[in-house]
């Protein structure tokens, strides 16, 4: 056997704890008069802003945002049919930002226990100099777990000179069928308590999962 050619793939996993959290809060009023309904809503997102901005001027907070608000009407159905009064609804969504896991146990534990504010999910991410730098070896690594099999390969036919001809992310190289494995880092997660009797909320992030997956084809002779 003189020369053939040797399809393979390569992927590597890299596991990393968060390095920051983000917060999702919902501040929710509901009632029958939409100015006050309005007026309770800015009742307890105004303390909740006037908190972060401090949280943020001392770097507890990496930072916050509360861009997003929506006022609305509906009219409920009573259960014998009959349209019952108009009741109006108020939203303001907020984001905070933490790096340090006992500032953000201590701030969800008390905005938890503020009626109208809602605990919407965290956000588990990696900055972007390490996200970047992870995604980089996890790229390196899957291209050298590709080299390796086809060398195996081809040490096995009798071969030992084994030049790559492509490399590629998996499903470029053409083949037929979709081959792609799909596996995602798992960003979002609730709020995990370790003691429903705690005096606060324990967070325990999963660790976040970078993945490379790469095909390569190589001509050994």
């Amino acid at each position: 056997m003189s020369e053939v050619i040797i399809s393979v793939r390569g992927e590597h996993e890299v596991r990393v704890a968060p390095e920051e959290a983000v917060v999702h809060l919902s501040v929710r009023t509901e009632g029958a008069v939409r100015s006050e309904v309005v007026a309770r809503n800015a009742a307890l997102t105004d303390p909740l802003r006037a908190d972060l901005d401090r949280r943020l001027a001392s770097g507890t907070v990496l930072r916050w945002a509360s861009d997003r608000a929506s006022v609305w009407s509906e009219r409920p159905w009573h259960p014998e049919g009959a349209r019952l009064d108009p009741v109006h609804h108020a939203t303001v969504d907020v984001t905070a930002a933490f790096a340090d896991s006992d500032a953000l146990s201590g701030w969800v534990t008390e905005v938890a226990d503020v009626d109208g504010v809602h605990l919407v999910g965290i956000q588990w991410l990696l900055g972007a100099e390490t996200r970047v730098r992870l995604e980089e070896e996890a790229a390196t690594t899957a291209v050298g777990v590709a080299v390796a099999r086809a060398r195996a390969y081809a040490g096995a036919l009798g071969l030992f000179a084994v030049e790559a001809e492509h490399i590629a992310d998996v499903g470029l190289l053409g083949e037929s069928g979709d081959r792609t494995e799909r596996r995602s880092a798992p960003l979002m997660a609730a709020a995990a308590f370790r003691d429903a009797n705690a005096p606060s909320v324990q967070l325990r992030p999963e660790e976040l999962v970078i993945t490379a997956a790469i095909e390569a084809r190589f001509r050994a002779h």
